[in-house]
């Protein structure tokens, strides 16, 4: 993409406060700027404009971030992650699809940050199911809601209540309960230099319960519901229409009017007509699978 060695970076030894004061610098964009730095990045690969996407958003990295602090990972490496995310949204970002770019970037960083976490954690696998993930994520505020704070194994209708709000096992509970208790660090370990502004215990980065970081798991798996639902709406096109949209809006690189109208031996703008068509047939049998599924979702 382009590079981005001299972004501001998070560390230990800089101190997370320090960096939050350096990323405050960079101005936010007004939509018209933002669009037209796309078009710069899209149409010409233009890094300063990419540059100047990635570092006005580099404050909502953070925030995300921040809400991950109950994995006893150390912050900077989690914000580190948040930007590598941010940097990949930014890469795929589609001006004309008329959403912001904080919109699109929030499902990059989250996904980057949650995959970061479960790299992390050697209970959880990138192997184990979609069910097992969301178990992870949720446990903690699970016990929190019903006040199983104690260490040890939860008792029985703890684990009932918890597999039950989860749509898990009682023996899924039981285990990742288990794993999660068992870490090999105490809540009172020193994270960070314990001179400078970042030393702290582990027990301080516990998850603040006005940080969504359950609810950004499940908007994640709904991210990739959908996807399936998207795929499965498709069905309502026919090949022609089906063609031309895939390759107008879900490629990283849409195909031109001109290159399709060539390829369909038509004008341009009957191109455009069977594109928008196509588009609204798609919209409509998304929201019957929507409303079937019981999913809110912007088409």
């Amino acid at each position: 993409m382009t590079n981005y060695t001299n972004l501001p970076a998070p560390s230990p030894e800089q101190g997370l406060n320090r960096y939050l004061q350096e990323i405050r610098k960079f101005p936010l964009l007004e939509p018209e700027e933002e669009y037209m730095l796309a078009k710069r990045w899209v149409d010409h690969q233009d890094s300063s404009a990419a540059h100047k996407m990635v570092t006005s958003h580099l404050r909502l990295a953070a925030k995300i971030a921040m809400g991950y602090r109950g994995y006893g990972l150390p912050q900077a490496e989690v914000i580190s992650e948040a930007n590598v995310g941010l940097m990949q949204a930014v890469k795929r970002f589609d001006p004309e699809k008329g959403f912001r770019l904080a919109t699109y970037a929030m499902w990059w960083i989250r996904a980057s940050i949650q995959e970061y976490v479960l790299r992390s954690w050697s209970m959880v696998k990138l192997g184990t199911t979609s069910a097992q993930k969301k178990l992870f994520f949720n446990l903690r505020k699970a016990k929190s809601k019903i006040g199983a704070l104690e260490d040890g194994d939860l008792r029985p209708e703890h684990v009932a209540r918890i597999a039950h709000d989860l749509s898990v096992t009682e023996d899924e509970v039981i285990s990742m309960n288990r794993r999660m208790s068992g870490g090999d660090a105490s809540l009172n370990v020193q994270v960070g230099s314990p001179d400078g502004d970042s030393a702290t215990q582990w027990q301080d980065w516990l998850e603040d319960e006005d940080a969504n970081t359950a609810e950004a798991y499940a908007e994640a798996d709904e991210l990739d519901t959908r996807r399936t639902m998207l795929m499965d709406a498709m069905d309502v096109l026919n090949d022609r229409e089906r063609d031309i949209l895939m390759q107008r809006r879900l490629r990283d690189e849409p195909v031109t009017l001109e290159e399709l109208s060539t390829q369909y031996d038509v004008s341009r703008e009957r191109i455009r007509q069977i594109e928008v068509r196509a588009f609204e047939k798609l919209q409509d049998r998304m929201r019957i699978l929507a409303r079937e599924k019981g999913i809110q979702i912007p088409v």
